[in-house]
């Protein structure tokens, strides 16, 4: 395992353990990697209205947003299991966090690495994030703004 890889999933399974998750009973924790080795984490948060529910990619990406540094995510950590459960099955991101994180990467020029993880062991995947979401769509694809 890779340095930024093992610290990333640590950061992720650390995360995990304040997830919100009552209604599916599966906590995911993630945690995204900045260009001066900075970690932001963020665990999923649930609510009665499932809709409402956010994802630990959205919840750190939000995080990493109020910092105003989208355009400095290099990588992403991601570990997850029932909740009580030790798993050494890898998690990854639904197809909206991919999206989410596309974002990041357009802004900041780079095609993420996506560590993937279960809740326990050495076992993990590693992905670009433009072999998780091919011909993604971002704000390159938009017109130019109006001043």
């Amino acid at each position: 395992m890779t340095d930024d890889a093992k610290r990333l999933i640590d950061a992720a399974r650390d995360a995990a353990q304040n997830a919100y998750a009552p209604y599916s009973g599966f906590a995911v924790g993630a945690a995204i990697l900045l260009s001066d080795g900075e970690i932001v984490t963020g665990a999923n948060f649930e609510n009665a209205s499932y809709g409402l529910s956010l994802c630990a990619e959205t919840v750190a990406m939000a995080k990493v947003g109020n910092l105003g540094r989208l355009g400095d995510v290099v990588a992403v950590g991601i570990s997850g299991s029932p909740i009580g459960v030790d798993s050494e099955a890898a998690v990854h991101p639904c197809g909206r966090c991919r999206q989410i994180l596309n974002e990041a990467a357009q802004l900041g020029g780079r095609d993420l690495a996506v560590h993937c993880a279960g809740s326990s062991g050495d076992v993990y995947q590693t992905h670009h994030l433009s072999t998780l979401l091919p011909h993604a769509f971002g704000p390159a694809d938009l017109p130019p703004q109006k001043g």
